[in-house]
Parts: structure tokens; C-alpha cells; sequence
């Protein structure tokens, strides 16, 4: 239930004019809640206005639009691109104008939460990527500003950076003399980049900050430029890293060592073992064949979420698995493209005993699961008491196994998600697994629906409605990819053109 003195501030935000020519006779104790007012209501000039005259030396967004005593509603999912553009602008208005109050020193503006549908007046998001350049363009602006308040303002933010806005972005890193706004990186993506340019603008981005730091598949890295990166750059308060697409293979110019051993590997591990904070990590579809103890031995501190999905892992690799300090500690597991009950039952059990009083979200995708593995599945997801997300999309599952492995489901306490696939019943007969887009999408729907009613009443026959079932064939939703989706497609189209013409160049001399 709202507060009287926010009823009281939705009030003033709701009518712009008398708010700005009020601002001066607000107490600073009520700044919080004008702007979460003006925010909910999407009163831009009102926003932007409250920012530009902000009393307090900090400013942190997340904490602002999360749930208070005055405001139980958590606001932090609503990436409304009016009222951000406007929030920017009231940063770049209050470095600009001065004045002889306390003025503000540090601005957050990390916490918000990218959602499929915006529940903001207008609907209308500015994403990770659209707040990168907004921010990198004002920052820009302002490099040949004089600074009003005598002081820089720390701006911190999670940044999304690609090929599109790169050159803005290094501009917004680099500033000559004193900045007005200097940007920081608590978080960072980085997509559609040569590892030259990744290298670049991560030593500006404030390693000594960065927390997370993502590397997607368009970002062609191998070995000796993850080593590079980790050594030449430095990143001691990193807490997730996730790596590309075969990012531990060898440099083409690098011969391998005839027995067998992996030194770039091992470097990079060495390198990863300095990171004494570092709890999650991502390396899926890279090929990690009998090197798991290799990577994962160094390092000092346990992991809590791991990312081993489609690494070509064997019983070796397993065994270290179902044995290391990090099993007692795993919160996320992604072991998705691997037979783990075909070739490793006995291993796989074990690992699942020793994550069972931490595990939180399991994926198992494209594991080749089939209804014979649902006993041995249900005998080792039974200990894990406190799963809260299932993910199980890709196995050749029939209904009926899916029925008894629901069943059995009921009696995990905290778990609320299962994403379940397309039961073997609704594709024609003979049908391959592992499949690929077009063949997952040619099912009988009729028959998937009746399927999915009949698992779902099973739950709320046991009083279990709490648990949400869904079978998204083709991802999540990913508001990053979402949002570049057409740079990324130029991307991809100009990477094919030229490996053709490399292909092309290859076959001159033979002719």
C-alpha cells in the first residue's frame, strides 16, 4: 500500500510546471520519492528536473525504484526509454548548472531489469545496448564542458558494447582533461567485436571495477587471446565471467605438445586462479575434452554457477566433477548436450548428491534423456530439496514418462519452474534426436496441448500451481540479442562473405 507522502508526491509529479518551480522548497529527504513518482506516472520533465536538481552526492537507481515502506512496488523492470533519456539529461543538466548545495558525485544506474513486455506507460524500452550509447554519446557531449561544481561526476553503469557504437563508447572512456560525467563499468557485454578492439576498450572500461564480464559468440577468441586478456588486462573483482564459442582452442600458428598436455590451458587456469572473488562461469560449446581438472583445479574459490553445456566432457572430466570442491557449492549447473545417464549414470547420481543441498537451477538440455533414464532421474533430482528451476528441453521424452517424472516433481518443496520438451508422442514415428529447429518445430500442437493441460492439472491436483510449465523450443527471451539483432545479422553476413572470399583466395593456387 502506497504512503501518504508518496500519494502526496504522485500528486506533484502529476503536474510538471508546479514541480519544477517546487523543487527548491522540497526537503532533500523527499528527492526519492518525487522521482520515483515521476518515474511510475513517466513524467519525463519532471524526472529529468528532480536529477538536474538532485541534493544529495549519490544517487543509485536500483535502490530508487526497488520496493519501499512508502512504495511496496519494484519498479526496476520498467526500462522506460522516456523517463531514461530524461534521467540522463538531468545528470548532464546538473554537472552543467553548479550551484552551492551539496552536489552530486555518483551516480548508479546499474539495476535495471530487462523484461519481454514493459509495463511503463509509453511500452517503449531503451535496452543495455540503447543505455550504452546514450550514456557514451553524453559523456561525449560533455568532454568540452567546463566543469561547473569543480568536481567530475562518477557515473557507473552496465554497458553493452558492439562494432555500432564502439567508436562512441572509447570516446565516452577516454576523455581528454576532466570529464564532466566519467562513465564506469560494474557490468559488461561485448558482441560483434575483434578481439582487438575487446582488448581496447575493456583496459578503459575500469577493470579494477568490473564485476561481470560477458563474451559472446560473435567475439572470435581463442586461446592466446583469452591468456592475453586475463593477463594484460586484470580483472580482480570479477565475479561471472562467460567466454565464446571454442574459446580454449589452440592459436592457429600453435602446434600441439606431444603428450597431450594443454600449457595455454593451464596458463589461462593459473590466471582465473587470481580472481579471488570469481563464483560463476560460462565456457559452454567450447571443447573441453579430459581438461576439466585442468581449467576448474587451480582455481581458489568455489564455484556457485557453472556453464559446461556441450563441451564434449568425458567419464575423466565427470569424475573431477562429481569429486571437487566446487560440487558442495554449485547454486546453477548447465551440463546440456551430454549423455549423462547413457554413459555416466553412476558419476552424474554422484554430482547430483553433492550439489543436492545447493542446487537451484538445473539444465539438462539435449541430454538424450529417454523414458528408460527416468527412474535413475527422479532417484538423483529427489535429493536436490531445493531446486527451484528445471530445465529439460531437447530429450526424447514420451507423455507418459513426463507424467511420472512430474509426479515425483511434487515433492521438490522450493521448485517453481520446469521447462519440459515436446513429449516423443506429438512428432511422427521414428523421429531423431538430437533435432534440429525445423524438425523440433513440426509437431502435432493438438496433441502437445492436451499433453501439457494433462501435466499441469497433475500439478494442481497436488497442490502444486505454483510450479509454471513451459516449453520454449526456440530460447528465452534475451532482450540483448533482441535489441541488435539487425547489426548482429550485417555481422554474421559479412563474416560468411569473408570466409568465401578466403575460400575463394585458397583455391587460386590449385587451379
Amino acid at each position: 500500500m502506497k504512503s501518504l507522502r508518496f500519494v502526496s508526491a504522485e500528486a506533484l509529479a502529476s503536474h510538471p510546471r508546479v514541480a519544477r518551480q517546487s523543487l527548491d522548497s522540497v526537503a532533500h529527504n523527499l528527492y526519492p520519492l518525487l522521482f520515483k513518482a515521476s518515474y511510475l506516472l513517466e513524467q519525463a520533465e519532471v524526472t529529468r528536473a528532480v536529477l538536474g536538481s538532485w541534493p544529495t552526492e549519490e544517487f543509485r537507481l536500483g535502490a530508487l525504484l526497488g520496493p519501499s515502506s512508502d512504495h511496496p512496488v519494484d519498479l526496476c523492470d520498467r526500462a522506460c526509454k522516456a523517463c531514461l533519456e530524461a534521467l540522463v539529461c538531468g545528470l548532464a543538466d546538473h554537472v552543467q548548472l553548479g550551484g552551492s548545495h551539496p552536489r552530486l558525485r555518483g551516480a548508479d544506474l546499474t539495476g535495471i531489469r530487462d523484461v519481454q513486455v514493459q509495463q511503463c506507460p509509453c511500452g517503449r524500452a531503451l535496452g543495455r545496448w540503447g543505455r550504452t550509447q546514450l550514456l557514451a554519446r553524453t559523456c561525449s557531449k560533455l568532454q568540452a564542458e567546463r566543469l561547473a561544481a569543480g568536481h567530475p561526476m562518477e557515473v557507473l553503469a552496465d554497458l553493452f558494447v558492439t562494432e555500432g557504437n564502439f567508436a562512441v563508447v572509447m570516446q565516452a572512456l577516454e576523455p581528454v582533461g576532466r570529464a564532466p560525467l566519467q562513465l564506469r563499468c560494474l557490468a559488461f557485454r561485448a558482441d560483434s567485436l575483434s578481439p582487438g578492439q575487446l582488448l581496447r576498450v575493456l583496459r578503459l572500461a575500469g577493470p579494477g571495477t568490473l564485476r561481470r564480464l560477458e563474451v559472446v559468440h560473435n567475439v572470435r577468441l581463442h586461446a592466446g587471446h583469452v591468456l592475453q586478456l586475463l593477463a594484460q588486462v586484470g580483472f580482480p573483482r570479477l565475479v561471472a565471467l562467460t567466454l565464446p564459442t571454442r574459446a580454449f582452442d589452440a592459436p592457429p600458428a600453435c602446434a600441439p605438445t606431444p603428450n597431450g598436455e594443454d600449457p595455454l590451458l593451464a596458463a589461462i587456469a593459473q590466471e582465473l586462479s587470481q580472481m579471488t572473488q570469481l563464483t560463476e562461469l560460462s565456457v559452454a560449446f567450447s571443447m573441453l575434452t579430459g581438461k576439466i581438472q585442468t581449467l576448474l583445479g587451480p582455481l581458489r574459490t568455489p564455484l556457485r554457477a557453472l556453464d559446461l553445456a556441450n563441451c564434449a566432457l568425458n567419464h575423466a572430466d565427470m569424475a573431477f566433477l562429481a569429486d571437487c570442491i566446487h560440487a558442495a557449492h554449485l547454486e546453477v549447473l548447465d551440463l546440456s548436450g551430454h549423455d549423462l545417464f547413457s554413459l555416466y549414470p553412476s558419476t552424474f547420481s554422484r554430482l547430483l548428491g553433492q550439489t543436492a543441498q545447493t542446487l537451484r537451477v538445473l539444465t539438462l538440455e539435449e541430454c538424450g534423456i529417454a523414458d528408460s533414464h527416468v527412474g535413475m532421474a527422479i532417484l538423483g533430482l529427489g535429493r536436490c530439496r531445493r531446486l527451484r528451476a528445471l530445465k529439460l528441453l531437447g530429450n526424447p521424452l514420451s507423455a507418459r514418462a513426463l507424467r511420472r517424472l512430474f509426479a515425483s516433481l511434487c515433492e521438490l518443496p522450493e521448485l517453481r519452474s520446469v521447462e519440459f520438451p515436446v513429449p516423443r508422442d506429438c512428432y511422427p514415428e521414428g523421429a531423431a534426436y538430437p533435432q534440429d529447429e525445423l524438425a523440433a518445430s513440426k509437431f502435432d500442437q493438438q496433441k502437445y496441448d492436451a499433453i501439457a493441460e494433462e501435466l499441469r492439472a497433475g500439478l494442481r491436483r497436488a497442490g502444486r500451481e505454483d510450479i509454471r510449465l513451459s516449453t520454449p523450443l526456440f530460447g528465452s527471451f534475451d532482450p540483448d540479442v533482441r535489441e541488435t539483432s539487425a547489426e548482429l545479422g550485417a555481422f554474421l553476413l559479412q563474416a560468411f562473405k569473408t570466409a568465401l572470399e578466403n575460400f575463394s583466395r585458397a583455391l587460386t593456387p590449385a587451379e
